[in-house]
């Protein structure tokens, strides 16, 4: 064989090897990402369990709140249990989480709320919230219980 020939064979093996170890990295940064993206949706998924199940004592923590008799707004304790209130929903709003707008006159969107009374006595006018009956949640952008309300025409 002449060294002309065993320099390109060479080069060829080289080649081949610098190929496949640009396939190999690839292959291998693929699999990484994967990994991250399965890292990441496991924990928002616990984060989304642990959420709903948090979700029932929040509801009746926020209608304690909203309920305190006027004799005992200055009462201590009733404000440790709204200071309770607004360090949880700070501490939720951390986790990604926020309360989906249904104030009366929003205008319903079925993607966020779900409507379980409806006032037929008005037939024209676009559907808007009359009242929030239990508070709906988005967890970083999707949603996590949608939010019970009456609906009316406007």
């Amino acid at each position: 064989m002449t060294k002309h020939k065993k320099q390109t064979e060479s080069v060829q093996c080289d080649d081949e090897l610098l190929l496949d170890l640009q396939r190999t990295r690839a292959d291998f940064e693929n699999y990484r990402k994967n990994v991250e993206r399965e890292k990441k949706s496991a924990y928002d998924a616990g984060e989304i369990k642990a959420i709903l199940k948090l979700l029932p004592v929040i509801d009746t923590l926020e209608r304690a709140v909203v309920n305190v008799p006027k004799e005992l707004s200055d009462n201590a304790w009733a404000q440790g249990i709204v200071a309770v209130s607004k360090q949880l929903d700070k501490q939720l709003k951390g986790l990604g989480l926020e309360k989906i707008v249904a104030t009366p006159g929003t205008a319903f969107d079925p993607e966020l709320h779900q409507a379980v009374q409806f006032d037929d006595a008005v037939t024209d006018g676009k559907e808007v919230i009359a009242e929030e009956l239990r508070a709906g949640y988005i967890h970083h952008g999707s949603v996590v219980r949608d939010a019970m309300v009456k609906v009316t025409r406007q």
